[in-house]
């Protein structure tokens, strides 16, 4: 009666080997296969690092090509200014032309830089801003206090965007104890 209980036992051991041996076969089957993801992600991993870097390049040469021509709207605008100072400079003996000259010179320049947006900030006799004025000078008087009452160098608007402030002399009201006395 021993020997069926031990070739139970043998067919039990066998059967528990072949599970043993059909589980490390799933177990190398899924480790082949995630190692497979693996190299898959992997390599897509590397063509967007790739396709990054070359869009990335791509962007910064069109960046560069644009920046190199965008001026050329401005210079097209500015060669009328050019040949007029060449005129100019022919005509330095006449003086009533040569003040023409630069009268004609004055009025295309100013010409070509607003028609590329550029616009004068109003200061004179305006409330003092922050945002478009810079003081310069402080004057006691009559007036209203932060009224301009001298602008010093003219300020001037690209667009919608300050391009240099306006260099202002304001107003400030006399001290009380000034008026007093």
């Amino acid at each position: 009666m021993e020997k069926p209980k031990h070739e139970e036992a043998k067919k039990q051991e066998s059967r528990m080997n072949k599970d043993k041996d059909a589980k490390n076969i799933n177990k190398d089957e899924e480790l082949a296969e995630k190692n497979l993801k693996i190299e898959e992600l992997t390599d897509t991993l590397k063509r967007l690092q790739a396709e990054f870097e070359n869009h990335k390049k791509r962007t910064e040469k069109e960046k560069a090509e644009f920046m190199k021509y965008s001026r050329a709207e401005v210079m097209l605008k500015l060669l009328p200014v050019l040949d007029t100072f060449e005129i100019a400079l022919k005509n330095t003996k006449d003086h009533e032309k040569f003040a023409r000259g630069m009268e004609m010179l004055y009025a295309q320049f100013y010409s070509a830089l607003e028609s590329c947006g550029l616009r004068p900030i109003k200061a004179l006799n305006e409330k003092f801003d922050p945002y478009r004025h810079e003081v310069l000078l402080k004057e006691e008087c009559n007036r209203d206090d932060d009224t301009i009452i001298d602008e010093l160098q003219k300020g001037y608007m690209l667009h919608d965007r300050v391009l240099r402030h306006s260099k202002v002399k304001i107003s400030c009201r006399k001290e009380a104890h000034a008026d007093n006395k």
